[in-house]
Formats: structure tokens, C-alpha cells, sequence
């Protein structure tokens, strides 16, 4: 992926913007257990960076999705994981159906204010009974006069206790479950809608998730995205900007942490010399390292395929796993070397230990990801290719 200037730039004014609004707060966001989601979200309206990659017409740059990674992989300095994911919900998983798919009239209403950051907004797919398996979910929505009627729950949600609208995947018939789901934008202040439930996490602790109950919530029909059935497929055209997104973020986020954990073990001497004399620990930082650089070549070659309008499918899957399992490996070694002081809450390389752990599962779990992968490499059981 070739860089250009207006890349860097995007680049540089995120960076800014991370050092200057995010990172300074953090800490005290985490121990509230939420993040002033309006308050940062209209600055970064204001300076045009929720709508990169969304178009012209609706208050975006309409510029192509490498600049998205750009963004992602700027957000990945911040040393809380749980905003680059909270403002990834805003950005690249609540909001792409609806703006390659939405009808005018619904864009204007809400994705306009989504890329001004006059609204906040939820991503709601996943229900208690159905994670990764998108197709098991049970919330439905029935037609009654010019509404849908939608009752069920979901789980997990988001920024869900702040957000404006939720982009809500659920069942418009009886059909087959992957014929019979459409995606609606959902008011999380209409009648019948509770979301007063915030969950208790290991770890994204600065970002709000909420369980959602609906009774009877009624939701005026012209607000589905697109086709009336068509949900399941919009959804997974929108799952692979939120795993590029995902992987884009860990590129800086492991580079600094491999460098914080390079400086601590300069500083901390054990048995007379300096931890990283030890050939077992520079070997190991120099091999994470690679690993690090290994995710962003991959992230960048998924990025070409997207833009240049290629399936990137079996890329973004590997970029997924990838990041989740990179993370999960590189974060415990990481802790190790701090010893006791990596043990302790308010510190960088422990929050990322937690944070990252969520990346194997939300967006779909590994497993998910490497199912998907063997599917396309034609080597599932019963699923292979008669030869001819």
C-alpha cells in the first residue's frame, strides 16, 4: 500500500489528536467505566475524521478505505484499547451498510450526523444465544401498518448506554437464516427500548456496553438499510471493515508496547546487568518485532485488495486472527518481563493484556475467522470441490 502525503497527514492529525484528547484521560475514564463519547466524537467531527471513507454527499471525505487504515492504525497509539474500538463503532461497524446501502432520505437523517459527531451510535448484532453465529440470532421484527415491530434483545452493545441509534440486525420473516434478516436503524430512545444495563468487563473498561431489551419497540418501516432480507450479507460486507479496522489498530499499539517493554528492561538490572542483556529476552522482542511487522504487510496487502475492489475476505479473516492472537501472545510476554509492575492495574502493558483480549472474540472469534479461511482454501469436510 503506497503511502502518500495526504495518508501521513491524516495520519499526523490523529496522532495529535490522541496525544492531546484521549490519552491524558484515560485513566480517569476507566475508573468511571465510561468515555465522554459526545464530547470527543463532535471534536473529531469537527476536524473531519469520522467520514474518511464515506462519501461526499453526506459530510464525508469520500476518500478510498486505505485512509481508513491510516486512521485505525493512528488510533492504535492511544494507551486504552477501549477507544480506538468505541470510536471503530462509530466509524467502521455501526455505520457502512447504511452508507453504501441506505435510501438518501435515511442517510441524511442519520448517517449525517453520525459523520459530524452530533450523534453517537451502536452496532447491535450480537444477542446472549448468538455471538459469532450471526445467523442464530432470535430478535424479530414484524410489520404493523408503516412500522416494524421489534421485540428480543442484544447483548454486548457498544457505547450502548450513550449512543443515538443502534444499527440493529434482526428477523423480517421465517425464512432461511441467512435470507431472512435485514438491518434497521433502531432510535435507543424509543418506547419499549431499555438499555440501562451496563456490563461489568474484563476489560475496555473506558468504553460503556450495554445489554438492550425490546418490547414492542416500534421503528417506522422506511428506516431498513437497504433490501428487506439482504441484512445478513450487508452485515458481513460490514464485518470487513470492522476486522481491517481491528487489525489496522494493533500495528502501533504492539509497537509500542514491544518499545515500553524495550526501555523497562534497559532500566530494571536483575543479577547485576540490565533484563535485556539476556539473549532469551532481546531474541524475544526482536521476534515480536517481526511478528508486528508481519501483521502490517498483511493489513496493507488486505487494504489493496479492498480498495482495488477485489475480495479481500480470506486477507481481512487472516488480519483478524492475526491481530487477536498477536495480541494475546505479545501482551503476556510483554508482562512478563515487567515482573510485579506488570502485575499492577494502572499501568500500560496490564490494560493492554486485559484490552486485547477481546480482540479473539468480538467481530467474530478466531475460530470464526479460521473457519472462514478453510472455507475459502476449499479444504472444509463434506465442502470440497468434485474434481472434474
Amino acid at each position: 500500500m503506497l503511502l502518500t502525503h495526504e495518508h501521513e497527514e491524516i495520519y499526523r492529525q490523529v496522532r495529535g489528536f490522541v496525544d492531546k484528547e484521549l490519552n491524558p484521560h484515560t485513566v480517569e475514564w476507566e475508573k468511571a467505566g465510561i468515555w465522554p463519547a459526545r464530547e470527543v466524537l463532535r471534536k473529531m467531527g469537527k476536524m473531519g475524521l469520522l467520514g474518511i471513507a464515506k462519501p461526499e454527499a453526506y459530510g464525508g471525505l469520500g476518500l478510498d478505505y486505505s485512509y481508513e487504515v491510516v486512521f485505525a492504525q493512528a488510533l492504535g497509539n492511544c494507551n486504552n484499547g477501549s477507544l480506538p474500538m468505541a470510536i471503530g463503532v462509530q466509524t467502521d461497524m455501526a455505520t457502512p451498510a447504511l452508507a453504501r446501502f441506505g435510501s438518501d432520505e435515511l442517510r441524511k437523517e442519520y448517517l449525517v450526523p453520525a459523520v459530524t459527531g452530533d450523534a453517537v451510535v451502536s452496532i447491535a448484532v450480537s444477542e446472549a444465544g448468538a455471538g459469532s453465529d450471526v445467523a442464530n440470532i432470535k430478535t424479530t421484527a414484524r410489520k404493523e401498518g408503516g412500522d416494524y415491530i421489534i421485540n428480543g434483545s442484544k447483548m454486548w452493545i457498544t457505547n450502548g448506554t450513550q449512543s443515538d441509534w443502534a444499527c440493529m440486525l434482526v428477523n423480517t420473516s421465517e425464512g432461511k437464516s441467512h435470507q431472512n434478516k435485514s438491518l434497521i436503524v433502531v432510535p435507543m430512545d424509543a418506547a419499549g427500548l431499555d438499555r440501562k444495563t451496563k456490563l461489568d468487563k474484563l476489560g475496555m473498561r473506558a468504553s460503556d456496553t450495554a445489554m438492550i431489551f425490546l418490547d414492542n419497540v416500534r421503528v417506522p418501516q422506511r428506516n431498513l438499510i437497504g433490501q428487506e432480507g439482504m441484512g445478513f450479507m450487508y452485515q458481513m460486507l460490514q464485518f470487513q471493515e470492522e476486522r481491517l479496522y481491528a487489525a489496522a489498530c494493533g500495528i502501533d499499539c504492539y509497537t509500542n508496547l514491544i518499545d515500553e517493554t524495550i526501555d523497562y528492561t534497559r532500566q530494571r538490572q536483575a543479577f547485576g546487568k540490565p533484563l535485556i542483556d539476556n539473549q532469551y529476552i532481546h531474541f524475544r522482542m526482536a521476534e515480536l518485532k517481526t511478528e508486528v511487522a508481519a501483521l502490517k504487510a498483511m493489513v496493507y496487502q488486505a487494504t489493496e485488495e479492498y480498495v482495488a475492489g477485489r475480495d479481500a475476505t480470506m486477507l481481512a479473516s487472516m488480519c483478524k486472527l492475526k491481530v487477536g492472537r498477536l495480541g494475546r501472545e505479545l501482551t503476556d510476554a510483554c508482562l512478563q518481563y515487567w515482573g510485579g509492575q506488570g502485575y499492577t492495574w494502572d499501568n500500560n502493558i496490564s490494560r493492554a493484556y486485559r484490552d486485547s483480549r477481546l480482540t479473539s472474540i468480538g467481530g467474530g472469534a478466531d475460530e470464526i475467522m479460521l473457519g472462514i479461511i478453510c472455507k475459502m482454501m476449499n479444504i472444509l469436510p463434506g465442502k470440497r470441490a468434485v474434481a472434474s
